[in-house]
């Protein structure tokens, strides 16, 4: 006995309780209480990046950190940045007369600089 399989259901006997047509669509009060919730346009935003900081790896390690994270929490950390900046920017002054006075080259300079920010992150001035 072989069976087939119709989209209106089975022929052989058995019953189905789909009755309609693959086709179908919507007409009438649902297709207007449908075309009301749908919205006209879709609004997209902007990707949101995950901004990237330059974190410092010895953050709240070294003999300075203790006294270095009190005071920015003391004083704020806008007023602690302002004398903290002035202080990197005099310290790289002095190392660049330092370079001119023995004859170093720019190089040369921009390898003691990043080994006084070495040195400042090992002592906790950075945390």
């Amino acid at each position: 006995m072989a069976t087939s399989i119709s989209a209106t259901g089975f022929k052989g006997g058995l019953g189905t309780s789909f009755y309609g047509s693959w086709g179908t669509s919507v007409y009438g009060e649902d297709y207007a209480m449908m075309a009301k919730s749908v919205p006209n346009h879709v609004r997209v935003g902007k990707p949101v990046r995950a901004q990237t900081m330059m974190k410092n790896i010895n953050e709240g390690k070294g003999l300075f950190a203790p006294i270095v994270v009190v005071t920015r929490q003391i004083i704020g950390k806008k007023r602690f940045n302002q004398p903290r900046g002035k202080a990197i920017a005099l310290h790289s002054q002095v190392i660049t007369e330092f370079c001119k006075s023995i004859g170093a080259d720019a190089k040369q300079r921009q390898g003691l600089i990043r080994l006084a920010k070495k040195n400042g992150e090992r002592l906790g001035f950075l945390a």
